[in-house]
């Protein structure tokens, strides 16, 4: 399946190549796919507003990360494969999720190596961008802030944070928003508790660290709270409303959409 969009604008080149973009492959990953679907369409969307034809391999299942990180490569490998196989087309294979991008980009080469399969996954990992990341960098984007006077708090996910330039380009991109205020939580550096497979091995240290990341979000004052990633946000916003105090989170390309459509004409509450 491909989605095209008839108002496309000029592609941008991919960095360092001078070649323009016209078509890049979208990974939607489990939890968009199942629990946020639409932080995945928001993000195509994005993508089509910078005239790129965004193509859905159908068959595509998760990246591996949990199998992965819970110390079974051979599982993890198993499921990866199937991965490789879909994205046959040289494009740039863009991710709404920063940890999932890091499995591919830094993880899969090591997963595969000395396996047949080790020059696909060297080559895919090489292929593959966080959604921030592509915009900033590659589409190189300039954003027209439509909406309300509203503030946000920035979660970055521990993987998006080290295994991506997340964020340094999801700053970059809410800076490009004039109605837009990032306030600074105490704990933007740290840990939501989520972890994957850690929130359920581990539930007590998991709720204590999540306890605290919603403290300093709430206390920072913003209106609502931006993340790339969906498996932190579902964690922040459950336990948010557990205790009391919910917090309004939205996922990166949900946001910016709204912004640049001038969509949502309210003010972001909690």
């Amino acid at each position: 399946m491909h989605i095209s969009r008839s108002d496309a604008l000029t592609p941008c080149s991919l960095q360092g190549q001078g070649t323009p973009v016209t078509d890049v492959y979208f990974f939607c990953t489990c939890l968009v796919d199942l629990f946020v679907p639409e932080a995945g369409l928001d993000a195509v969307a994005l993508l089509e507003r910078c005239g790129v034809r965004v193509h859905f391999p159908e068959a595509q299942t998760c990246c591996g990360q949990p199998a992965y990180t819970s110390g079974q490569p051979d599982e993890a490998r198993a499921v990866a494969r199937q991965q490789l196989e879909l994205f046959q087309e040289p494009w740039p294979i863009v991710l709404p999720s920063g940890s999932c991008a890091g499995m591919i980009r830094h993880h899969y080469p090591t997963l595969f190596a000395k396996t047949a399969d080790e020059a696909a996954a060297q080559t895919m990992a090489r292929r593959t961008w966080e959604l921030s990341e592509f915009l900033v960098e590659v589409l190189q984007v300039q954003l027209k802030d439509l909406g309300m006077p509203t503030s946000v708090a920035l979660h970055t996910s521990c993987s998006a944070r080290r295994e991506t330039g997340a964020l340094a380009s999801t700053r970059a991109l809410l800076g490009q928003l004039d109605q837009v205020t990032l306030k600074i939580q105490d704990h933007e550096s740290e840990c939501c508790g989520f972890g994957g497979m850690f929130s359920v091995r581990h539930p007590e240290i998991s709720g204590g660290i999540v306890r605290d990341k919603v403290a300093a979000i709430n206390g920072c004052g913003a209106d609502a709270m931006v993340t790339g990633d969906c498996g932190c946000m579902l964690n922040i916003k459950g336990h948010a409303q557990k205790v009391g105090c919910p917090i309004r989170g939205q996922h990166l390309a949900s946001f910016l959409l709204e912004r640049i459509t001038g969509s949502s004409d309210e003010k972001g509450g909690k």
